[in-house]
């Protein structure tokens, strides 16, 4: 199969055959017979120290600058998972999903930045960003991996932070039989269910008829229960300059949200140019999430002859996650707020307030999601490998896979049901905390009776990946010339995502009071769920309206349960689905549809040349890779009636045309000639520099190539907006400079220091452009809103739509729905809707970035003490400005500084392992939750984790070992915010995760 391996530099190998630096090193002394006859002892070191021996190794010999990580036995990694294990390397670090490692970013570029492939192959997944989940592959079926971070002709193009390689077993290389298997008991202290979920793993591997056949055969089953605690603003913040919305209630659309300068506390002043920002939100949420894994792998191989292997491998994954969780939230409407603001020039409230006012009264909105998705994928790739003659190799791989996410669940593979109790008087959220603390006034006179069914929707996605790819290899050995590299490669992907309709029903008004009772919904705590403080609230400035009391009490319903109690609140619509609408469709051919395929055709030649300056041994390394990619996108997207319908305080509704679809195709095009050089000089026999050159590529996301242009169905006084694909994206490109210098002072041994200097062009930008797809006349601004306006004022919504439907009732474009709710049209002479179309387009602009990556390993001679430690410095002067309100474009996400520092003990059977890892504070997003169309920065706050993991061979039964895992141990939490530190967006809070389990293996 296909392994990136190198001709190595004599020391190099010598060193190799002296450590037995072998992947599946068997344990103890072993003897091996020579041809005479003679037996000679191999020492074969396993365990901790072998594993890091084995990648001081890889890192040492090879050609540029990479690191590596190697399995400490067969089905045995340093972690648990992968992404866990690769943020021990010195520029890798990695974003967690439920407190487990799942993309990782190299040298400040994020996941999707990075070319993941596996035996040198591209393995298709539903990412949709080109990002690979590691969570999805179990570590016990990876031998080694290695992190590329220069690159070279003969490498795939893709990965501008770095290329990873993980490779699997391989029967023919181990040459014995020998298997592994485990079992593990996994408590995750993240859930409240508290159970113990297992994990079974097992490995085979032999060889037959001489050591000519070999077959291995991986299979790992994984469950785990996992959860979370949330507080949030999760629909983000919205900012203006101080300058602006200087007054109250001026009838034009920008004002939602802004804040008047009177009755605040230390407002900024509206002549300054300073930046303030609201919240939309607050929200707290409590997550379960239930996941099975199955892994497999198979693998045989056969040597025809000596010199001519043959290798057939199939691997099949399988993923299923469900997803439940209950919150409680108060939607802030921006009615006249009485706020205490922190100093400029990014201003945020320490303290936001609403007052309602009498007749007033806002929702207080419990919701809740039951949902699931299930991806699959299977590979299956044939490889070819023929020593022509002593001087020439060829390699023809080839392979195909595809990868498929689809609903998993009868409610879908996402969606929100909605329950509320219209008793607030006022809200207020302190941001003086680090968890935000939310108050309401009324809350105190919250009941089971008082609930009733608000909105819900529920959605169906499913993605669809094709990928095909052949590689052919050749090397020619032209001895004291060198030797010449070659080949060529062919790769088609197919990418298809289709969404069916969403089922909406916009009843946020709430519909029900008094069906329900305690019994079905049970009352649960909020606060004490969280270790994370929050701030405190000062004096409020009207005390007399009323006491605020903190919110600390929500209802934790079943989803399942309720969801047949609001069905019985409603009749069958006209449009139904399901009867009653509280189900998802099915249906993908009446929803949008976006197809993309890829061909990529390449060619490359790298020259090798090694030999010596003086008494320095040196190997350089040119190469030019030509790469041709041709895009070809089809979408298909709904159209919508002529009409638009006020149907919530602030949301309209647009209604699809069933049936009516806009089609478009477009493509795209490009090629580009890559150069490659890589320099690597021993200065003495324990000390190497290296130095390269490269110009890299790292095409755009499927969803920017995507062509269509797609609105959303709802949107608010803010207005409407939507989003277009652009097939005629060109990829980024980047010049690449790299050097090293790297000491091997002691057997296990050294210190590396790694300088990386990138400048980047064609940077993806984020356009808007004014567009009206469709003539819909929107009520807003229009002749009735405006009346309203005039004789009710601007800050209570429902009153104007309350008076439009006095005045105004027709029962065609006024009128009552079946649940009672007030709706208005748009009607000609209204004005027309405009929608603000989100474009990605490439930015003429450069970017620069740098690093340094600092790391050392010691083994403290036979002791059985050894320590890793690495740091690695990023710059970039692609930033967010945080005082500005536009984008020119798009910075650069997940940029930060890492540290790591791994220390451990192996002696006697017993090894122990303990992890500590650090990222500083980056840039996550840049228009997440974006509120009218504007970039809408996130930051991940600086975060550190320790794991750790021990083990201990048991003497009275040979190859039986005991284990445990800790991930986590110390409750680290993560944090995100805004514009500045108290513009909170999350707080996300997992715990420590522990297994307990055996390995037995012969």
């Amino acid at each position: 199969m296909t392994n990136f391996t190198f001709k190595k530099s004599k020391l190099a190998t010598t060193l190799s055959l002296v450590l037995g630096a072998t992947t599946m090193a068997s344990a103890g002394a072993q003897e091996s017979t020579q041809a005479d006859g003679d037996e000679i002892e191999v020492i074969e070191v396993t365990g901790i120290k072998g594993s890091v021996i084995r990648a001081m190794d890889v890192k040492r010999s090879s050609t540029g600058i990479v690191d590596a990580i190697s399995a400490e036995d067969m089905g045995k990694f340093p972690d648990t998972n992968l992404a866990e294990s690769l943020q021990r390397i010195s520029g890798v670090s990695i974003d967690r999903n439920n407190g487990e490692g799942q993309k990782v970013t190299v040298r400040g570029f994020s996941s999707s930045r990075n070319l993941v492939l596996i035996n040198g192959r591209q393995l298709a997944n539903t990412t949709g960003d080109r990002s690979f989940n590691f969570d999805n592959l179990a570590a016990e079926g990876i031998s080694g991996l290695e992190v590329y971070k220069t690159s070279m002709a003969k490498l795939a193009t893709g990965g501008l932070g770095a290329t990873i390689n993980l490779n699997t077993n391989e029967p023919l290389a181990i040459g014995k039989q020998k298997a592994s298997f485990s079992v593990k008991g996994v408590n995750d202290s993240s859930t409240e269910e508290g159970s113990i979920t297992p994990e079974l793993s097992g490995i085979y591997s032999n060889v037959f008829a001489d050591g000519k056949f070999g077959i291995s055969l991986t299979a790992n089953y994984a469950e785990r229960e996992s959860g979370s605690q949330q507080a949030e603003v999760g629909t983000g913040w919205r900012s203006f300059e101080a300058r602006q919305h200087q007054d109250w209630g001026d009838g034009d659309n920008a004002t939602w949200g802004g804040v008047p300068y009177e009755n605040q506390v230390n407002r900024p002043d509206p002549n300054s140019d300073d930046i303030y920002s609201v919240p939309q939100t607050t929200i707290y949420k409590f997550e379960e999430q239930q996941r099975k894994r199955l892994n497999s792998h198979l693998v045989l191989q056969y040597d025809v002859s000596d010199n001519f292997r043959a290798t057939v491998d199939a691997m099949y994954i399988e993923k299923e996650v469900d997803l439940q969780y209950n919150d409680i939230s108060a939607w802030y409407t921006f009615a006249p707020s009485e706020n205490v603001w922190s100093d400029g020039p990014v201003s945020s409230p320490l303290l936001y307030s609403e007052y309602y006012g009498e007749g007033s009264l806002q929702d207080l909105s419990m919701g809740a999601r039951n949902s699931g998705t299930r991806e699959d994928t299977t590979m299956i790739g044939l490889n070819l490998e023929w020593q022509v003659t002593d001087n020439f190799w060829m390699e023809f791989d080839v392979h195909t896979s595809d990868a498929v996410e689809e609903p998993n669940n009868k409610y879908g593979s996402a969606n929100t049901l909605s329950l509320m109790a219209r008793i607030r008087e006022g809200a207020a959220t302190d941001f003086s905390g680090a968890l935000p603390v939310l108050a309401v006034k009324g809350s105190e006179t919250l009941s089971p009776e008082l609930m009733e069914v608000a909105g819900s929707w529920f959605r169906n996605d499913r993605t669809d990946i094709e990928l095909d790819q052949a590689q052919w290899n050749g090397s020619y050995d032209m001895d004291e010339f060198g030797s010449i590299d070659f080949g060529a490669a062919y790769m088609n992907a197919s990418n298809h995502r289709r969404e069916a309709p969403q089922i909406q029903r916009d009843d946020w008004g709430g519909m029900g009071a008094g069906v329900f009772d305690a019994s079905q919904l049970p009352e649960s705590s909020i606060h004490d769920k969280f270790d994370v403080s929050g701030g405190y609230f000062a004096d409020f400035q009207d005390q007399d309206a009323g006491s605020w009391n903190i919110v600390d009490r929500y209802y934790k319903w079943d989803f399942n349960t309720i969801v047949p109690y609001a069905e019985s609140l409603y009749g069958q619509p006209a449009d139904s689905i399901c009867g009653t609408n509280f189900c998802p469709s099915n249906n993908f051919a009446q929803g949008t549809d976006r197809y993309v395929e890829e061909t990529i055709t390449s060619i490359y030649f790298q020259y090798n040349y090694e030999g010596e300056i003086g008494t320095m041994p040196f190997d350089v390394h040119f190469g030019l890779r030509h790469e041709q990619t041709e895009i070809d996108s089809t979408s298909a997207v709904v159209n919508y009636e002529d009409f638009d319908s006020w149907v919530g305080e602030t949301e309209f509704y647009l209604t699809p045309i069933d049936g009516d679809f806009i089609y478009q195709s477009r493509s795209g095009d490009y090629s580009h000639t890559l150069p490659s050089i890589n320099l690597n000089l021993e200065l003495t026999d324990d000390l190497i520099v290296r130095a390269a050159y490269s110009e890299t590529i790292n095409r755009p996301y499927y969803g920017d190539l995507s062509g269509g242009t797609s609105v959303g169905q709802g949107h608010n006084l803010a207005g409407a907006g939507g989003g277009s694909g652009n097939p005629g994206l060109l990829p980024l490109e980047s010049d690449n400079w790299d050097f090293s210098v790297e000491w091997y002072y002691a057997e296990g041994s050294y210190l590396s220091a790694a300088y990386f200097d990138k400048t980047i062009t064609n940077a993806i930008t984020t356009t808007t452009e004014d567009f009206r797809p469709f003539d819909i006349n929107t009520p807003i601004g229009g002749q009735r809103w405006n009346e309203a306006v005039a004789a009710v004022g601007i800050a209570d919504k429902t009153a104007m739509r309350n008076w439009i439907y006095d005045n105004y009732a027709d029962g065609e474009t006024v009128y009552l729905n079946a649940s009672g709710f007030v709706v208005v049209e748009g009607v000609p002479g209204d004005p027309l809707l405009d929608f603000a179309i989100s474009v990605p387009s490439n930015s003429s602009n450069e970017q620069g970035y740098d690093g340094l990556e600092l790391t050392a390993q010691h083994l403290f001679g036979e002791s059985g003490f050894g320590v890793i430690a690495n740091y690695t410095f990023v710059n970039t002067d692609n930033t967010y400005d945080n005082t500005s309100l536009t984008l020119d474009v798009n910075p650069e996400t997940d940029i930060s500084d890492t540290a790591n520092l791994i220390a451990f003990y192996e002696k006697d059977g017993f090894q122990i392992r303990i992890a500590y890892n650090w990222r500083d504070e980056f840039l996550k997003s840049y228009w997440e939750n974006a509120a009218d169309n504007a970039p809408n920065p996130v930051y991940t706050e600086e975060y550190e984790q320790f794991d750790i993991s021990a083990s201990y061979d048991l003497p009275w039964v040979e190859g039986l070992t005991v284990f445990l895992e800790g991930i986590n141990i110390t409750d680290e939490y993560t944090r995100k915010h805004g514009r500045s530190w108290n513009q909170v967006t999350n707080v996300t809070q997992t715990g420590a995760r522990y297994a307990l389990g055996a390995r037995y293996s012969f």
